[in-house]
């Protein structure tokens, strides 16, 4: 039964990106700014082989500086009509030039693309919406990579809740938790 829940959650978790209205596209992404968790919600774009989880961002935003001072994250989704939620907790890397990330950048189309061509950093104080400033030929795209070191699953449900955590340190085999 182990085997199937981490199965199951690698499943919902590649429908987030495969499947534009499931919940898990949209997780929450805590890292650590100081001793301080910083969290925001960001949008799952992919998982490779290997199961790393693939988010973009701006390499100027603040949770880049965060993560490579501190690579550890963790990210929760939630899915409200099967009461699941799942958190993978693991390392995050960026990667901001080379071959994959052109690969990536192709990709993103029309108004997606200005997203990642502000002339401000993300977060820096501005007057107006409005008056956001963009680049014609430059962009600050770049790739966030999470590599899974556990995983924990919970099911609410009646009679009995089901949780679990898994861990690459024991072959992601698992354990039943107390719900």
């Amino acid at each position: 039964m182990l085997q199937q829940l981490l199965n199951d959650a690698k499943q919902e978790i590649k429908f987030g990106y495969l499947k534009k209205k499931h919940p898990f596209r949209y997780p929450v992404l805590a890292s650590i700014e100081g001793n301080i968790p910083q969290q925001r919600t960001v949008v799952l774009r992919d998982a490779t082989d290997g199961f790393k989880l693939v988010f973009f961002t701006d390499k100027r935003s603040p949770k880049v500086k965060q993560l490579n001072e501190n690579p550890a994250a963790s990210l929760l989704f939630y899915h409200p009509k099967k009461l699941l939620q799942i958190k993978v907790i693991g390392t995050m890397h960026c990667v901001e030039k080379g071959e994959e990330v052109a690969r990536y950048w192709s990709k993103i189309q029309g108004n997606s693309a200005k997203d990642f061509s502000t002339a401000k950093a993300p977060g820096t104080p501005i007057k107006n919406p409005d008056q956001v400033d963009y680049l014609d030929e430059q962009h600050h795209f770049c790739i966030l990579k999470l590599k899974p070191e556990a995983i924990e699953y919970l099911q609410l449900k009646r009679p009995n809740h089901i949780r679990a955590r898994f861990s690459i340190h024991d072959d992601w085999r698992g354990e039943f938790l107390t719900p």
